[in-house]
């Protein structure tokens, strides 16, 4: 399921912030994918919902918080044949 998001979110990514235009549920067992420009170079750039976090918000008492770490993206295991 593809959402646009209107008004746009403001987010911090790995990349610094931006403007989440869209977020993309493909069910269940896989993690939301937060569509997002990027306010610096206005790189589109999709991430995973464990890599972004909501910017300051006054109104909802929501301080600032620290810009998300790169995340290490698990390799799948691969087990040789036997």
């Amino acid at each position: 399921m593809l959402l646009q998001l209107n008004p746009p979110i403001p987010v911090i990514s790995p990349k610094g912030k931006g403007l989440a235009h869209a977020m993309i549920d493909y069910g269940a067992e896989h993690d939301l994918l937060w569509v997002v420009f990027q306010d610096e170079t206005g790189e589109c750039w999709t991430w995973n919902n464990k890599e972004i976090r909501g910017q300051v918000n006054v109104t909802m008492g929501r301080p600032e918080v620290i810009s998300p770490l790169p995340v290490k993206r698990e390799r799948p295991r691969v087990v040789p044949n036997e």
